[in-house]
């Protein structure tokens, strides 16, 4: 029985390591519309995978106080890293591409 236990615990564990690694992983996509009274951004994902996929769905992701926004345009082509919080997915991390 405590075999089990521990094993169970591992695997627990394990997955909240691989959730939150996946959680943090970097994205790309363009920049649809901002709203900056209301501190969010929408941004379309860049569809990875066979030639001619469609695009990805328009995502709208809450931006921090601290990010400024005043150097991105709807049409810009973004890198970001995203986090699910209480209020819904916020952006952790963007950056314009050049």
């Amino acid at each position: 029985m405590r075999a089990a236990k521990i094993v169970m615990t591992s695997l627990a564990a394990a997955s909240l390591i691989t959730t939150a690694a996946l959680a943090q992983q970097s994205m790309s996509g363009m920049v649809t519309k901002i709203d900056r009274l209301s501190g969010t951004i929408s941004i379309q994902q860049t569809q990875t995978g066979t030639v001619g996929a469609a695009g990805g769905a328009i995502q709208e992701y809450k931006v921090p106080k601290g990010q400024s926004l005043e150097e991105l345009h709807a049409g810009d082509k973004v890198t970001f890293t995203t986090t699910d919080g209480d209020g819904g997915k916020a952006i952790s991390k963007l950056d314009k591409q050049k």
